[in-house]
């Protein structure tokens, strides 16, 4: 099985009052949580500030693309990330927020198993609430990209396509943080 996971850590973070991808370790810790999670390759999606967040991949084993629209909204990030995902031979892509510091490799294993195949359409939940990360299998991939846009990311393509919900609140919390 070979999955990646994008770390969609784009945005300004003007609620944070910085790019979050700037904000203490939170970068590195969602790297960490792909990678010891089980996703092959770690692809990190930069636009704010991404000359300043660059130098905080080195020694990850991610690599990074930047999202030119970056500013146009989630969609632009994840369009960037599942874009870069098509070039591998990856049946999987394992999607999640910067700014989820208490989401860990064990929420990650969690959705992972079983194995995803292309097909898949998973998610965590916290008390019974979808959150992030997002399975996609690499069927919807060209879809997600065509169907979304501005920053709701997936939601509307994820809505009635009968996604696998798979509790995680026993692991996290699943809360996304703007202010520090």
């Amino acid at each position: 099985m070979t999955v990646d996971g994008l770390l969609l850590a784009a945005g300004a973070g003007s609620r944070m009052g910085a790019p979050k991808a700037l904000v203490d370790d939170w970068l590195v810790r969602g790297v960490a949580a792909l990678a010891d999670g089980g996703c092959t390759q770690v692809t990190v999606v930069l636009g704010a500030s991404a000359e300043d967040a660059l130098p905080l991949l080195e020694g990850t084993g991610a690599t990074a693309v930047v999202a030119a629209h970056w500013a146009d909204g989630m969609s632009a990030s994840l369009h960037a990330g599942l874009v870069a995902a098509e070039g591998t031979d990856s049946t999987a892509a394992v999607i999640t927020l910067v700014d989820l510091p208490d989401v860990g490799a064990a929420v990650v294993r969690r959705l992972l198993d079983p194995p995803p195949g292309p097909g898949t359409l998973r998610r965590a939940a916290y008390g019974g609430r979808p959150g992030h990360p997002v399975v996609l299998g690499r069927d919807h991939w060209a879809a997600v990209v065509a169907e979304t846009s501005g920053d709701e990311g997936a939601k509307s393509y994820l809505a009635g396509r009968g996604v696998e919900l798979v509790e995680c609140g026993d692991l996290a919390t699943g809360v996304d943080v703007d202010t520090r």
